[in-house]
């Protein structure tokens, strides 16, 4: 059994910083796209921020040149760098990834529990 956990969130005012991780662990493979998404109250769950196991990385365009996304292969973590946060950036965020347990078995994608990111003063 695979499971995704998160860590790192809580309240910051605004311009603070905060760094997420999110650990893999239970029954692994190989692991290639991982990633952050987010849900704001009211709103659709949204993405943030993925990366392959390359280490090719994509952005949305709300947190692009405040947020870095990157892992680490051998501790099957991924983690979010969150500089210069806004009020907007509040919500509850999660991570995914595409897991697959043993060789030739078909890739899964999991996700995290979520954490609480409150921006505020």
């Amino acid at each position: 059994q695979v499971k995704l956990v998160e860590s790192g969130g809580g309240l910051v005012q605004p311009g603070g910083s905060l760094r997420l991780s999110c650990a893999a662990s239970g029954s692994i493979f190989s692991i290639n796209d991982m990633g952050w998404y987010r849900q704001a109250p009211g709103k659709q769950r949204e993405l943030v921020a993925t990366i392959t196991s390359a280490g090719n990385t994509n952005y949305a365009d709300s947190v692009k040149g405040r947020f870095t996304i990157s892992r680490d292969n051998a501790k099957n973590t991924v983690y979010l760098q969150m500089n210069r946060l806004n009020p907007e950036d509040t919500a509850v965020y999660y991570c995914n990834a595409n897991i697959r347990a043993r060789s030739g078995y078909p890739y899964v994608m999991y996700w995290g529990q979520g954490t609480q990111i409150t921006v505020s003063s």
